[in-house]
């Protein structure tokens, strides 16, 4: 009887210590994963059901010690013990990481709240263990988008609608400035241009809100500090030109230049005549490239047929091209300037001069020129 007693005794000491064993390895092992892989824990989600599918996805090994993980850890008694028992792998493991947040956290609430909800980045080589500290941690993955200069409100509402992990609640450019608490402002041009960081199920919007505000402060901080003696009496005629400059060159050194050109010409009222409004004004009928009758067409954002600025702007500009328009490059005489053909323009202060120009670099670009 004794020694059946003494075989259960050992059968069980041996079934536990391998099933600590499995444990241990479980938790304290690298995740079986080679790539990096992301994960989403649904708000609500309980622990058995997100510890399931980690387990359906390959990125733990066992689903049963993961969630039993979390309970024990969430528990501060049994943390504390097992600090105390530092002969088993898993109590020395935990004594040692004493410090961790996760298991700070979980000694003061309950498992089921403990993992917070969001989408996680996992890389190849942490534990089961760093799995839950990541997850208690709320350091969700943060995306990336950047809204071109240059680009229209068009162009940025098409590419957020590309993007997979943003909520999409903006119907179009009105419903946008409604809200945003703006229904009677004209919406082009009012979004800086810059990357934006977000998390899974951020409104587009919100993205949008953080755009629009950080224009407004960018284009009051230089409008405080700008030239004297400019032809604006308002902050968005400034956006209007700053606009135009954006759409005609990428070059930063040529921008206050090209500026100085426009604001010559508003201070002599002579008409602006840049075909970035035109363009802009034809719309989708804008076929790749300009013709005569489209400089002809009466629109209001033909500044060949109209005189002073367009109505509104005609794009998204960066910081850049708002400040070469409010410190313009006034220096010269310019009125003129045509395109090299390498990215770059040639300046002119006469018609002649610039019609030698156009002759050099539009129309006969491969000749040879005295």
């Amino acid at each position: 009887m004794r020694r059946l007693i003494g075989s259960l005794i050992m059968l069980i000491s041996m079934a536990g210590g391998w099933l600590w064993m499995d444990y241990d390895h479980a938790i304290y092992d690298p995740l079986p994963i080679r790539e990096i892989r992301y994960f989403e824990i649904a708000k609500g989600e309980s622990v058995p059901q997100l510890s399931e599918r980690l387990e359906q996805d390959g990125i733990i090994a066992s689903s049963l010690w993961f969630n039993l993980a979390v309970r024990l850890h969430s528990v501060a008694g049994r943390f504390k013990a097992a600090a105390q028992r530092n002969n088993s792998g898993f109590s020395k493991a935990a004594a040692q990481r004493n410090n961790s947040g996760f298991l700070k956290a979980a000694g003061q609430r309950n498992y089921s709240g403990l993992l917070k909800y969001g989408e996680y980045e996992i890389n190849p080589g942490i534990t089961a263990a760093q799995l839950m500290e990541l997850f208690a941690s709320g350091k969700v993955r943060r995306h990336a988008l950047t809204m071109v200069e240059g680009w229209t409100l068009r162009q940025y509402l098409d590419m957020l609608q590309k993007q997979s992990a943003l909520q999409h609640d903006v119907l179009d450019a009105a419903d946008l400035m409604k809200k945003l608490g703006r229904p009677d402002e004209q919406p082009e041009g009012r979004f800086y241009p810059d990357t934006y960081f977000f998390t899974k199920g951020t409104a587009e919007s919100e993205i949008l809100r953080l755009a629009y505000r950080k224009m407004q402060t960018t284009l009051a901080t230089v409008w405080e500090k700008r030239a004297a003696g400019l032809p604006f009496t308002q902050p968005y005629e400034a956006l209007i030109l700053a606009s135009i400059v954006e759409k005609e060159t990428a070059v930063a050194r040529e921008r206050p230049l090209i500026a100085g050109v426009f604001i010559r010409r508003l201070q002599m009222n002579m008409r602006l005549q840049t075909d970035p409004t035109v363009i802009y004004g034809l719309g989708e009928r804008f076929d790749g490239n300009i013709h005569r009758r489209d400089l002809e067409n009466d629109t209001p954002f033909n500044t060949y047929t109209r005189s002073g600025l367009p109505p509104t702007p005609i794009a998204n500009s960066g910081n850049d091209a708002i400040h070469a328009v409010l410190h313009p490059d006034l220096t010269g005489s310019h009125l003129y300037f045509v395109a090299r053909g390498d990215g770059s323009h040639e300046f002119s202060s006469s018609l002649e001069a610039h019609l030698r120009a156009v002759d050099q670099y539009q129309l006969h670009p491969h000749q040879a020129h005295p």
